[in-house]
């Protein structure tokens, strides 16, 4: 009888000796990692845009302007190491790293340059009122106080010479603001944008400097029409559109009436001008305030939509179907589409990102590309990065770009299942819509995690029902409200789009309700803490290694992305003393004692909710005050002068008496004997500083200004 082992088993078993040792651990180990640093073959290059970003990142990082010069030079050698790399076919680890530090230096040269070539004239703090004239560009979104305010482009301002006069200033106006186009004069207060309501809080300043926005004017007399010179073609063509976009606001506002309108309105042009603080509110606290700012979902929508809408008129006509590529034809109309919202939107930022990922998508399909995919996503953020390199550090390029990521990476993950062949329609209903719903629920908790961390540092408040608010929401605006309004817009300058706008409010209002049921959960919005600086950048590249490595490998990178849930916090301070030192507050066992709470509610809101503090009003019965200072009756750490005046001397002496800490608006010559031993901060130190937040320590009080902060930068050298 033949062995087992004849013939070609034979042969095979004599290959592997009896004793032959197993591979080690480590050996496994080795090549396990191996394998999976294999399967990146095709993924290396996605790390482009996040070094691009990097870079920029960096560039806002330093605590001082770095000259302009050495960045070039090293962007220079770097891309030329770059060529030399793959020129001379050197191994592929080096030409990568080459790319990546290429890319870096690129994204600090750009911002440098970026910042650069938007730099403006920025308005001194003026004490007194003084009179400007200018053309009203754009009407903007309400103040915190609810007042209208405008965009100018000052003509003259008493007081500036015309070189030292801002290209653009945001005004506050009483009653109902100008329409784009007009030239107006007013009385009003000038002072360069605020600086940062707390040490490390969100920038104005900084957000204003690359919009060359000069200054903020509160308006003292209502504006009043004037006679001005001819502006310049390129002013006159944004004023023109920006009245277009005005006009057809209000018309929607008319036709679906309030307050179903000024969100419809802020949904297709940007004006916020007539949207419902209170609305707003609930919008933000269920989770759906995305919906009322445009960006990726509105214009992906607004493209779908219309994509979608042309492939079917293509091929509902036969001759037409079978002369044209019905695809390319419809990713055209797409791109005009898109092209034609971003202007009826008035092009902020956001809009502007999200149209450059919509217009790739559609270029994509053009070129026979996969239009959705992650190296699409990665050619968008390079040419977001390219253009506005600031969009790093802003939350909206942050969390869009990390929610789209996400969203890509579970597309690619998500199993091909083969299509039913012959079933019966109910079956095929019924699973489609079993396999739309746990879609669905999962997009919206990729999308939600992967914003979390950016939600949290940013805005420091989380909707804990925001799933569900989006899930009942969501078929509302992708297949009602969207393309209603995108219908709406189209016909309503023929006087033809009251049935669109129409359904399109009907949609809103039950997107309202939902807004406003959700919020009024109980426990509907937690407020977490902002965590270090670090923790942002750090859980910024978690997020990415998740959606970026294939593998299982990938939830390496999810500890990370989940730093700023997990980092330390800081114990808050003290004392707050906000930028200009008209208001303060003491923390009490995780309680804010505001002084004046009138006075800068939303700087008080930042900062309190940066920290993690419940802001509330000074106990009336411990505090003396008059009519321009509040000192404790019984001593304690805080008294506050917040007169546009200096105090008088024994005003100031009983100030000092009451508190170890005082803090004074007006710029005080002397100091009387009874402040020798307090720490007593005025005007000087608040225009130089900004806003502080104060320690108690054994050694006295340590300080962290706004300055601090910021650095020595083009953004912060005025108004603190």
């Amino acid at each position: 009888m033949a062995s087992r082992l004849d013939g070609p088993l034979a042969a095979r078993a004599a290959l592997i000796a009896p004793d032959a040792p197993r591979a080690s651990l480590a050996a496994r180990a080795r090549t396990w990692l191996a394998a999976q640093v294999e399967r990146q073959a095709d993924r290396w290059r996605l790390w482009t845009p996040v070094a691009l970003g990097g870079g920029a990142a960096t560039y806002f990082a330093l605590p001082t302007e770095p000259p302009a010069w050495p960045l070039y030079l090293v962007a220079l050698l770097a891309l030329a190491g770059w060529g030399i790399a793959r020129r001379l076919a050197a191994a592929r680890i080096v030409t990568l790293a080459v790319l990546m530090l290429a890319a870096f230096a690129g994204g600090l040269s750009l911002a440098k340059a970026r910042s650069d070539r938007v730099a403006a004239p920025v308005a001194p703090a003026m004490g007194e009122p003084v009179w400007i004239e200018g053309w009203v560009v754009d009407v903007d979104s309400p103040g915190a106080s609810g007042a209208a305010r405008v965009v100018l482009a000052p003509v003259r301002i008493d007081g500036l010479a015309p070189e030292a006069t801002p290209v653009r200033v945001r005004a506050t106006v009483r009653g109902a603001p100008p329409a784009p186009g007009q030239a107006v004069g007013m009385l009003a207060l000038l002072n360069p944008s605020p600086s940062p309501a707390s040490p490390g809080a969100y920038d104005f300043g900084r957000v204003a400097w690359f919009q060359s926005l000069g200054g903020v004017a509160f308006g003292l007399s209502a504006p009043r029409g004037i006679q001005a010179a001819p502006p310049p073609w390129r002013l006159r063509l944004t004023m023109a559109v920006n009245g277009v976009r005005h006009d057809l606001a209000r018309r929607i506002v008319e036709r679906v009436g309030q307050p179903s309108g000024g969100v419809a309105a802020a949904m297709v042009t940007g004006q916020e001008a007539w949207l419902d603080p209170d609305q707003v509110e609930a919008m933000r606290a269920s989770g759906l305030a995305h919906i009322l700012s445009i960006s990726g979902l509105h214009m992906a929508v607004v493209g779908g939509f219309s994509f979608f809408l042309a492939r079917l008129i293509i091929a509902a006509w036969p001759w037409l179907a079978l002369r044209i590529n019905g695809k390319k034809a419809a990713a055209v109309v797409g791109l005009i589409a898109v092209g034609a919202y971003l202007v009826i939107s008035g092009a902020p930022p956001p809009a502007e990102r999200a149209a450059i990922t919509a217009s790739i998508a559609f270029i994509a399909i053009l070129a026979d590309r996969q239009a959705i995919s992650m190296h699409a996503l990665a050619v968008a953020a390079v040419a977001v990065l390219i253009l506005q390199p600031e969009a790093i550090v802003t939350p909206g390029f942050q969390m869009s770009f990390a929610a789209t990521a996400a969203l890509v990476a579970l597309a690619e993950a998500w199993p091909r299942q083969p299509r039913e062949i012959s079933a019966p329609l109910v079956i095929v209903v019924v699973q489609r819509a079993g396999v739309w719903l746990v879609i669905a629920v999962l997009a919206s908790l990729v999308a939600g995690a992967a914003t979390g961390p950016f939600a949290m540092q940013h805005f420091n408040r989380t909707a804990m029902f925001g799933l569900l608010a989006n899930l009942i929401v969501a078929p509302l605006s992708d297949f009602l409200i969207m393309p209603m309004l995108a219908l709406g817009a189209v016909f309503e300058p023929l006087g033809l789009g009251a049935p669109f706008l129409w359904a399109a409010g009907q949609g809103i209002s039950a997107m309202l309700a939902v807004g406003g049921w959700i919020a009024a959960l109980p426990g509907a919005v937690v407020t977490i803490p902002s965590a270090p600086t670090a923790a942002l950048p750090v859980a910024f590249l978690g997020v990415l290694f998740l959606c970026l490595w294939r593998g299982p490998l990938r939830w390496a990178g999810l500890p990370f992305a989940c730093a700023v849930l997990l980092w330390p916090r800081m114990e808050p301070p003290d004392l707050w003393i906000g930028d200009g030192g008209a208001n303060a507050a003491i923390v009490r066992d995780g309680v804010a004692e505001v002084v004046r709470g009138s006075a800068g509610a939303f700087a008080v809101e930042v900062w309190s909710r940066r920290r993690g503090l419940v802001a509330e009003p000074r106990p009336a019965e411990a505090w003396s005050c008059d009519r321009t200072s509040c000192l404790p009756v019984a001593g304690g750490p805080l008294a506050v002068s917040w007169g546009r005046r200096a105090p008088s001397p024994e005003r100031v002496a009983a100030l000092c008496a009451s508190a170890e800490v005082v803090t004074v608006r007006a710029e005080l010559p002397t100091l009387p004997p009874e402040c020798a031993s307090r720490l007593v901060l005025d005007a000087v130190d608040f225009a130089a500083n900004g806003s502080v937040e104060l320690w108690r320590s054994d050694d006295g009080w340590r300080a962290i200004w706004a300055r601090d902060v910021r650095g020595e930068r083009p953004w912060s050298r005025f108004g603190g």
